[in-house]
């Protein structure tokens, strides 16, 4: 005979397990999904990632479009989120070649985030510049009632005035800030990543309450993680004093002065060393100008490495430099770099800039004025010779970074994405 309270259990598994589907089918249809587009690859893009990231941790979908490194997969799960990546060898180049490439990836990104779109039914398309005009990859989306985010990592007039020497009147500035406000007009809402861009946004084309800051603060769970600096960089001897630099290696950047602010301290401070991370179409006069100044035994070239190695290496240095020149974009941008430093409880030495200013003062901070490698020599002595005043300085920074923290800033932008959501914004 059978036994029905063995049927009785197994019927009530069966319903069991149809409610967990049901459950999951759900979620599934209720998460908020989100197309992110940028012009660059993944995870290799810290800004993307990290917001990226977030929100996933706060329990959305997040899918990437990006372009594709010659050692990466088409697709690939990256904790956590799905980056679809688009065969395109990014390199170098004069305007045509920065506009081909942008416009193969717009073509082949609206192709992509369309066809996934079908299938997704993506609620936000998160859009990253440069270029602003990646926004007309979202088409469909907008269309048919997605919300659109226009992430404005850089200002392109500005970014172009300063690399192709421009003139604020030349046509195509003009010709720039006309696409800026139409791109503008078409997101649903504007981020980004400090004061100094979003009141020159606001100045030209951006109503004041869509634009939000969200900050390009560090992670900390990368750099803070405490067992990541063990066993690293053991070439270094702690007798030295070692300075480090991480920017691309333009030349607005400045890297050119903090080369020579180091020839003019080599023989008041033993041991010396700078240790130089990255790579940038500056680099060859960067050597030669090492060579020419006899410093390749002080100087150490690392080339490009991940963000990890980057967190690595700030473990075992003595101060950071951000020597940025006085140029249209680089008064106006605010270095992540700094942050990264400041995390680590390093001193950092700047060019003083209205980007740095909005944050910084001279009680948390050691300013130089921009492109003066002697100022640049007399702050790297002080750093040097005063703990006292060096440590005083440090914790006032760390203080302000405190206050912008990457996890301040992602709990902002879940909030404005549920906001925006919402139609909520202000």
């Amino acid at each position: 005979m059978q036994n029905p309270k063995k049927y009785e259990g197994q019927s009530n598994i069966a319903l069991a397990l149809r409610k967990i589907s049901q459950m999951k089918k759900d979620i599934s249809i209720n998460m908020i999904r989100i197309a992110m587009v940028v012009f660059a690859e993944y995870p290799s893009d810290v800004r993307v990632r990290r917001e990226a990231e977030g929100l996933v941790e706060a329990g959305m979908a997040v899918d990437v479009i990006c372009t594709r490194g010659d050692a990466e997969s088409r697709k690939e799960k990256v904790n956590g989120v799905n980056a679809y990546r688009i065969k395109l060898r990014r390199k170098r180049g004069g305007k045509l070649r920065y506009i081909w490439q942008w416009s193969y990836f717009i073509i082949a990104a609206f192709t992509k985030l369309s066809w996934l779109y079908l299938i997704k039914k993506y609620r936000v398309v998160h859009l990253h510049n440069m270029p602003d005009f990646l926004v007309v990859a979202a088409l469909l989306p907008k269309l048919t009632g997605s919300k659109i985010i226009l992430d404005l990592h850089d200002p392109m007039p500005e970014v172009y005035m300063t690399k192709y020497s421009m003139a604020e009147s030349h046509p195509v500035i003009r010709l720039l800030k006309i696409v800026e406000k139409w791109c503008i007009g078409f997101a649903d809402l504007v981020i980004t990543p400090n004061i100094s861009f979003r009141n020159l946004f606001i100045s030209r084309s951006c109503p004041s309450w869509k634009i939000h800051i969200v900050m390009n603060s560090p992670q900390e769970e990368i750099f803070q993680k405490n067992n990541l600096y063990q066993n690293k960089h053991k070439t270094l001897n702690r007798g030295d004093f070692v300075i480090m630099y991480h920017g691309h290696i333009f030349k607005m950047y400045g890297l050119d002065t903090a080369i020579e602010a180091v020839a003019r301290v080599r023989e008041q401070i033993p041991n010396l060393m700078l240790h130089v991370y990255n790579d940038g179409d500056f680099l060859e006069h960067i050597q030669k100008q090492v060579d020419d100044l006899g410093l390749k035994d002080i100087v150490k070239f690392h080339g490009k490495v991940p963000v990890e190695s980057i967190a690595a290496a700030i473990a075992s240095i003595d101060v950071g430099i951000v020597p940025n020149n006085m140029t249209p974009f680089t008064n106006l941008n605010f270095p992540t770099r700094i942050l990264e430093f400041l995390i680590r409880n390093k001193p950092v030495i700047v060019s003083k800039t209205q980007g740095i200013c909005d944050y910084f003062d001279e009680n948390s901070m050691f300013f130089f004025k921009a492109g003066d490698d002697r100022d640049l020599a007399r702050q790297i002595i002080k750093v040097y010779s005063d703990r006292t005043m060096r440590k005083d300085i440090i914790d006032r920074g760390v203080n302000i970074w405190k206050q912008h923290r990457w996890n301040v800033q992602k709990k902002y932008l879940v909030k404005i994405v549920n906001q925006v959501l919402e139609k909520n914004i202000n």
